[in-house]
């Protein structure tokens, strides 16, 4: 099967993804830490590594979005149900069974509908949930000056910051696993490292119209 190379993820993309990913390990590693699931670096420590490792990624965030916004990429992220159902199918079943990808990746759509979903669940649910909580929980000393202490409970907190936590591991989890589904186990790996994607003749013939 011959293949044809589209260069699909700018270098700032390329750099955007892997930065965010190694913070997002960061927060994790040193989050669960915190709670107490494990003891590596000391309580304190993985609080300083937590607290810098957020505001890195709050500082990322905010240039990410700005960079989406002037360069129009944020259209990439609009959510759309066609070929859904397709896309639920070859992962459930194609992927194995060698069924041809029914998605065909070019600069101007560079994430399946599937993927488009994730990526708006994370920003709406997951995203916010964290930074609330993890806001909240980084200023409780502040509660009383701000009138927060009648309507938030720490507890509470803590609890939605975890369970947000477990959400973007799944997320993580599942993100890396996805990756494999490419015409070779390696493809997307490499797209997002080198920028080019190779597209596969048989992919172009089974991609939606």
């Amino acid at each position: 099967m011959s293949a044809t190379r589209i260069y699909v993820f700018k270098r700032f993309e390329r750099f955007w993804h892997w930065s965010q990913a190694l913070l997002i390990v960061t927060l994790l590693a040193t989050g669960f830490e915190i709670h107490g699931a494990y003891e590596n670096l000391g309580f304190r420590t993985a609080v300083v590594y937590h607290t810098t490792a957020a505001w890195t990624l709050v500082g990322l965030w905010i240039f990410a979005i700005f960079w989406h916004l002037t360069t129009g990429e944020w259209k990439q992220y609009v959510p759309t149900l066609n070929k859904v159902d397709a896309m639920i199918k070859y992962y459930a079943l194609g992927i194995f069974t060698n069924a041809p990808h029914p998605f065909r990746a070019t600069q101007l759509k560079k994430h399946n509908p599937l993927q488009r979903l994730a990526y708006l669940g994370v920003m709406l649910v997951i995203g916010p949930l964290i930074w609330f909580s993890g806001w909240s929980y980084l200023f409780y000393g502040s509660w009383r000056d701000w009138g927060w202490e009648n309507y938030l409970s720490l507890e509470w907190v803590a609890f939605f910051h975890t369970a947000a936590a477990f959400m973007m591991l799944v997320f993580l989890i599942a993100h890396v696993y996805l990756t494999t589904a490419g015409h070779t186990p390696t493809a997307h790996l490499k797209a997002m490292i080198t920028g080019w994607e190779d597209v596969g003749d048989e992919e172009d013939a089974a991609a939606p119209k």
